[in-house]
């Protein structure tokens, strides 16, 4: 389990295939304090275990199902990663509950300036808007971010300064694939009242209607 609050920027070392897989290595110094092989960490939020440690960096192996759903085999050596530790007892949730689990990727649309804060739009398949919400929990490359506006096919962000210099977004261009996790609690949600009914609902017009809503 993770917070969505950026550790630190670490950069690929190395992103290839192996005898055995797949492996990706991460040039890094923060999210190896107190870590040790088998542990956790969310790379571009993606919950992955380390395989192999030196002093400067760690390595985890990208499975065929984590390869198919995110950007990280697509990535070269030099990139900027955002980098959490799984959380303990202690740790502040400054972010919502992300499990590293990601949905699938996005496309960022566009990039706008608002004095020093950064709009993002991010365009998605229209299935997952139905667990996208204004004003709701979504995790974009592991940073937990606030949904601002919503489309049929897309959503947005704003970024204020201090973000802007902490995670990789900025350094992304339009066109570009982001890896997205949305607020799980949607997803049981929805499972219960298809349980409970024997469909899966629509949320927007007939559950409304049906629950008094509308």
């Amino acid at each position: 389990m993770f917070t969505g609050i950026v550790e630190e920027l670490g950069q690929v070392l190395e992103c290839s295939p192996t005898d055995t897989g797949f492996d990706l290595t991460v040039m890094c110094s923060t999210v190896l304090g107190d870590t040790k092989l088998g542990d956790s960490i969310a790379v571009n939020g993606v919950c992955l275990t380390v395989t192999n440690m030196t002093d400067t960096s760690f390595t985890v192996g990208l499975a065929p199902e984590t390869r198919s759903r995110t950007n990280l085999d697509t990535l070269n050596a030099g990139t900027p990663l955002n980098l959490e530790r799984s959380v303990t007892p202690s740790t502040r949730m400054g972010g919502h509950f992300v499990q590293g689990h990601v949905d699938t990727t996005g496309t960022i649309k566009s990039f706008n300036k608002d004095k020093d804060a950064l709009w993002v739009a991010i365009e998605v398949p229209n299935e997952l808007m139905r667990y996208i919400v204004s004003k709701g929990y979504i995790t974009l490359d592991g940073t937990s971010l606030t949904v601002v506006d919503t489309g049929e096919n897309w959503f947005n962000v704003t970024l204020v300064a201090y973000t802007q210099q902490h995670i990789v977004m900025p350094t992304k261009s339009i066109g570009d694939k982001v890896n997205i996790e949305v607020d799980v609690l949607g997803k049981y949600v929805e499972k219960l009242i298809e349980h409970r009914t024997g469909s899966p609902p629509n949320i927007t017009t007939e559950f409304l209607h049906e629950n008094g809503y509308e």
